[in-house]
């Protein structure tokens, strides 16, 4: 067990959570039937984001909501430009409750501001992964049948050619750019939002006067699995699954502060208002969970162009006291002028962090709490978390399981592990997602009957209830905070006809985590030509840039294969870790 610190906490875990769910806390359970099962759920929790919204921008009108370059916008301001934002979505697109819109484009205030639009009325907002190549980012749009499609002026230019192929297998009714001046301005089939909401002098109150019966299992968004290279799979979850991500952050905050011995605080910390950096896109479910903490107490959400490392005096501008993100960020962070900021959180996501790398952000922000998060696109985030001392004591773990859900560990019989022993990760919780959009094959493979998500994570739980996640069934790569199937990036490589065989596999990166290597074997016939330059080339067009390998290794020996026909990855991580080592050792060399 990886550790650095010792400590005797003041509570027991049963203590603890006595405290956190006690009748009348915000965490109180109760138990109701969710689709035929019967789960425990927050009893206080909001009934639709709908509610959330108009509670929490009532709370703090005047504070500051957002944060991008030279743009600022108050509680206030968001709310009156998402109510009339909602009203032309009702008014002039004729959307209903439960329609689908579809936000693909990178961070800024306007897809806050159309994301809560979405809401007031009971539309379901669509985040897409506005970095995927045309195809699968063509087939996300189509499949969700979306009825509004925002994007941004890259992804308008990218679009452009299939703007007419998927209107007419959506039944879209417009494509609407944000922040077109960033872009060429206009583009055939596509209109400018900025021109469309100026020009609105339409009643805004009745959207927020109009109540549309929103209930807790009514569908609210769709958040796509990885795209790397295949075709991603839309998750789609309810408004109690999106909100119980809310409760369960904060629920893992709650229970480190009662484990050192504190009284349970929650909401908008005293003196200047607090910041919360997002350096992750707002369609991953790490960044709707800042999103929802920074709405909940009344803390500014910085956004950024792209992270850099330029981007750290930010941190230090805005009375930043939140930051999330992977390994390789908070790396970044601790090495650039962020650092000394009295930060009070830093939560991890991915990968498990190395001793190292938690001593270095301990250093660089001696004020900072550490903490941990365990989820999936599935499970609207975090599912499994802790932080403070268990975290320092634990840093191979993710955490223990959050109030409202419960884990499995499987034997590949179907028959449950015993504590400490490895299998795969099962969840179950209400904060899992309804089902993939529009795949009830891939469905049905993921979810039991009786509501446990099969991850595909390897792992165990020790004998106080944390989880440890040893490997991934699915060989997929975490890249950065990225999940790259390695699967999709051998499929990439088999584009080219010279390729008899291909082994994807990761090397660990200090900053990263992981990064994309490969292996091929070549057709006798296409030896002299398959090199791997060629190689690389192809990789760029069939994949996301951060699932392009930095290394491809081709072999000329067969590879191993297990009884049904399998590679075996095993040594081909070692020597992939080897080459690529010595690799790094010779270009420094030349310096």
């Amino acid at each position: 067990m990886s550790s650095i610190t010792n400590w005797n906490p003041k509570r027991t875990h049963d203590e603890v959570d006595k405290i956190l769910c006690a009748p009348d806390a915000l965490h109180e359970l109760e138990t109701r039937e969710i689709n035929g099962q019967v789960q425990r759920v927050y009893k206080k929790l909001w009934p639709s984001l709908r509610v959330f919204w108009l509670s929490v921008s009532k709370l703090h009108p005047d504070k500051t909501c957002v944060v991008y370059e030279h743009q600022r916008l108050t509680f206030g301001g968001v709310a009156e430009r998402a109510a009339k934002t909602a009203s032309i979505f009702r008014e002039v697109y004729g959307v209903k409750k439960g329609d689908r819109i579809a936000i693909c484009s990178r961070n800024y205030p306007e897809y806050i501001v159309v994301f809560w639009a979405c809401h007031l009325i009971g539309a379901v907002s669509v985040l897409v992964n506005a970095w995927l190549p045309l195809e699968p980012l063509k087939h996300c749009l189509a499949q969700t049948t979306c009825t509004l499609i925002f994007v941004d002026s890259e992804r308008a230019t990218l679009l452009s050619p299939a703007v007419a192929e998927i209107k007419s297998k959506a039944g879209t009714n417009a494509f609407l750019v944000l922040e077109a001046h960033e872009g060429k301005g206009s583009w055939s089939g596509m209109e400018t939002w900025k021109s469309r909401y100026e020009g609105y002098n339409g009643n805004t109150e009745q959207v927020l006067t109009e109540d549309p019966q929103i209930v807790p299992e009514d569908n609210a968004t769709i958040l796509f699995t990885s795209g790397t290279g295949g075709t991603p799979k839309g998750c789609l979850s309810t408004q109690r699954a999106f909100l119980s991500n809310l409760l369960n952050s904060l629920a893992s905050m709650g229970r480190a502060m009662l484990r050192r011995g504190e009284n349970l605080v929650f909401g908008t910390p005293p003196g200047p208002q607090a910041g919360l950096f997002l350096p992750t896109p707002l369609f991953h479910s790490a960044g709707t969970s800042l999103l929802m903490i920074g709405a909940l107490t009344g803390g500014k959400l910085v956004l950024m162009r792209q992270w850099n490392v330029e981007n750290g005096k930010l941190v230090k501008q805005e009375n930043i006291a939140f930051i999330g993100g992977v390994q390789s960020t908070i790396s970044d962070m601790a090495n650039s002028a962020a650092k000394g900021t009295p930060l009070r959180t830093i939560l991890y996501g991915g990968a498990a962090v190395s001793p190292s790398q938690a001593k270095r952000a301990l250093n660089a922000f001696p004020t900072a709490s550490l903490s941990h998060a365990y989820g999936l696109t599935e499970t609207n985030a975090t599912i499994v978390a802790f932080g403070g001392d268990d975290y320092l004591a634990r840093l191979d773990s993710c955490g223990r399981p959050m109030p409202i859900d419960d884990v499995l560990i499987m034997a590949a019989n179907g028959i449950q592990c015993p504590t400490g022993t490895v299998g795969e990760v099962w969840l179950r919780g209400p904060n899992i997602m309804k089902c993939y959009w529009g795949d009830p094959v891939a469905t049905d493979k993921a979810l039991t009957k009786d509501g446990w998500l099969k991850t595909g994570d390897i792992g165990y739980m020790d004998n106080e209830g944390f989880l440890y996640i040893k490997d991934r069934l699915k060989d997929i790569i975490i890249r950065g905070g990225e999940n790259i199937d390695s699967i999709s990036v051998e499929n990439a490589l088999y584009t080219d006809e010279g390729v008899l065989e291909a082994a994807a596999v990761g090397v660990p990166d200090a900053r990263l985590g992981e990064l994309v290597t490969a292996f091929v074997t070549v057709k006798p016939a296409h030896e002299r030509r398959v090199k791997e330059a060629v190689l690389m080339d192809v990789s760029r067009k069939h994949l996301p840039k951060f699932a392009v390998p930095v290394m491809i290794l081709i072999r000329e020996q067969d590879f191993t294969h297990t009884p049904s026909g399998k590679i075996i990855k095993g040594e081909l991580r070692k020597i992939a870790a080897e080459q690529w080592a010595k690799r790094q050792n010779s270009e420094t060399s030349k310096l």
